[in-house]
């Protein structure tokens, strides 16, 4: 398949999230010691503060990355990945006072003059710019094949995770193509910016299809999303195929009658896709497919809780971790 993607600043910034927070911690003087919801901030998202706390303890190198100067905006010490004896050794050799599992005189001590570019708030701009290039409207005549993607993740963010791709014939929903990759990923977990941590391997799977899916369905939302742009609207737009978004969680938004709202407009849909199931899945339209046709397709491909094309790639890509 010719590739036709369109660059982001994805491209620039997802393989460097990890290091950029460390480049961060490194900035805290001697003496000094910072919080979670600081680093968040210098990265322009209150938002990726749990994602700070799990980088701190994925951190490769305490002593060349002092993640034990990081603690709770309360100065409760958190954890550490070496203990958290380990920790309050490091801080009162950095001459940090500790008692009762606090930073004493925890304002004098604290550092948030970060130098940073904020990338997150670069990363929302991209995604506010591109969300008005979504259609909501079937770009397509006759749906003839169906792409489901997902990735598994090991337990470290820095080993290989496994991103899967199977593409389905529509009618007979029989299997036509499979594909997994490997790679490592440097953009951790943090809420309303999957896309960038994902894109990179809907990139290098759809430019290794021998041909064009009708329809890419992912494992995310679309308009559900509180930007309009989840990761179904990225790829969409990204490759210009019709995506649509297949979430297990409402991840905003009020439900009305198995429709999703916010405020007065729709942005998705609620589905039992079988009498089975007692959870509902959640179905936004990504970009060049309409509500009522996202509905259709993903009921067409449900055999059990999941659309088939996204089961059959969590299958394959939990089996190749």
């Amino acid at each position: 398949m010719k590739e036709n993607y369109l660059h982001t600043a994805a491209d620039v910034f997802y393989m460097n999230l990890f290091e950029y927070t460390y480049s961060l911690v490194r900035q805290i003087p001697d003496g000094k010691i910072s919080t979670y919801g600081a680093v968040a901030r210098a990265l322009g998202d209150i938002r990726a503060s749990r994602a700070v706390g799990r980088m701190m303890n994925q951190n490769p190198n305490a002593d060349d990355m002092p993640c034990f100067k990081i603690v709770y905006s309360d100065g409760k010490l958190g954890g550490f990945g070496l203990g958290i004896d380990d920790k309050i050794r490091r801080l009162k050799q950095d001459d940090i006072s500790v008692k009762d599992g606090r930073i004493v005189d925890f304002k004098d001590v604290l550092f948030d003059d970060f130098k940073t570019d904020y990338p997150l708030k670069k990363l929302r701009s991209e995604q506010i710019d591109l969300s008005k290039k979504v259609e909501i409207i079937d770009g397509f005549e006759e749906i003839e094949t169906v792409a489901g993607f997902d990735v598994a993740y090991p337990k470290n963010d820095f080993d290989d995770c496994c991103g899967a791709c199977v593409v389905m014939d529509y009618e007979t929903k029989k299997i036509i193509e499979e594909k997994t990759i490997y790679t490592k990923i440097f953009f951790p977990y943090i809420p309303t910016y999957l896309s960038f941590r994902e894109l990179p391997f809907m990139k290098k799977l759809v430019v290794s299809l021998k041909s064009k899916p009708t329809i890419l369905m992912i494992d995310g939302n679309g308009l559900m999303h509180p930007y309009g742009f989840g990761i179904a609207s990225h790829v969409g737009v990204s490759f210009d195929i019709p995506s649509i978004g297949v979430a297990k969680s409402m991840l905003c938004g009020k439900l009305e009658n198995n429709v999703v709202k916010i405020g007065n407009k729709k942005i998705g849909d609620a589905l039992f896709s079988s009498k089975r199931v007692r959870k509902p899945i959640y179905v936004s339209p990504g970009h060049n497919i309409s509500f009522k046709t996202s509905l259709e397709v993903v009921k067409h491909l449900s055999v059990y809780k999941n659309p088939e094309p996204l089961r059959q790639a969590h299958i394959l890509a939990t089996t190749g971790i």
